[in-house]
């Protein structure tokens, strides 16, 4: 085996301390790490943080969602900052690690400064992109961490989650100082990251699709010349995508 990546893809779980039953989770994952250390196989641990996409905390894949159309849900006051990395840009870099022999059993942090945001700031690019302001909700920590005390799994599992990076900060509260810490932008200075506004274009030209997608069909033979449909004529579905 030239190199194996456990399937973490997430924040660096020998740093970072989730109530549970995130915390149940990550333990396991420890316990992996220790068994891939000890058995001598060579490795690469790939902590890329955050998706770039709304941080929904009730719900397993916010990647697959739009960021919201009615309402932000900020935690706490929205100050404290993560990072958000595009799916495609964690798939270019750990590419180039994985034969990279400085990559080799070492973590590998992915930490641009030009992705490194606050929820306050996630709302401010979405209105941005709609051309409009939403109201905001307050979660608050005890919220996150009521959600968390449900352990209804995942979605308590997220929620603890959640609290770790808007309440704990868990991805900004730490250095990079073990001799097994590596970072994508020192080691490809001159590699660029896909920016949360861009990211968050994509996600608005979904809603043009889908309005596209969802415009009244043209007048059938069963309709007369205004588009009504007439009297025991027979109606097809139009399946609309979100």
């Amino acid at each position: 085996m030239q190199r194996f990546l456990p399937s973490e893809f997430g924040h660096d779980i020998d740093r970072a301390e989730p109530v549970e039953p995130g915390l149940m989770m990550y333990k396991e994952k420890r316990k992996v790490r220790r068994l891939i250390e000890e058995s001598g196989v060579p490795y690469t641990y790939i902590c890329c943080n955050s998706i770039a996409a709304w941080p929904y905390h009730d719900h397993t894949h916010p990647a697959d969602l739009l960021p919201p159309l009615d309402r932000f849900h900020i935690y706490a006051d929205g100050s404290v900052k993560a990072y958000f990395i595009a799916g495609t840009d964690i798939g270019k870099f750990t590419m180039r690690a994985v034969e990279d022999p400085r990559t080799l059993n070492k973590t590998l942090h992915f930490q641009p400064r030009t992705n490194l945001l606050s929820i306050n700031d996630l709302a401010r690019i979405w209105e941005s992109q709609l051309g409009r302001s939403l109201p905001r909700v307050t979660i608050s920590e005890d919220d996150l961490l009521s959600a968390a005390k449900e352990m209804r799994i995942p979605q308590s599992i997220v929620a603890a989650l959640t609290h770790d990076i808007f309440i704990t900060g868990c991805q900004v509260n730490y250095n990079l100082d073990k001799p097994t810490d590596v970072e994508v932008c020192s080691l490809y200075p001159d590699a660029s990251f896909r920016s949360i506004d861009d990211c968050f274009k994509e996600f608005h030209a979904k809603i043009d699709d889908s309005k596209q997608t969802s415009k009244p069909p043209p007048p059938s033979s069963n309709s007369n010349k205004n588009g009504i449909i007439l009297a025991g004529s027979k109606t097809e579905a139009v399946f609309i995508t979100a």
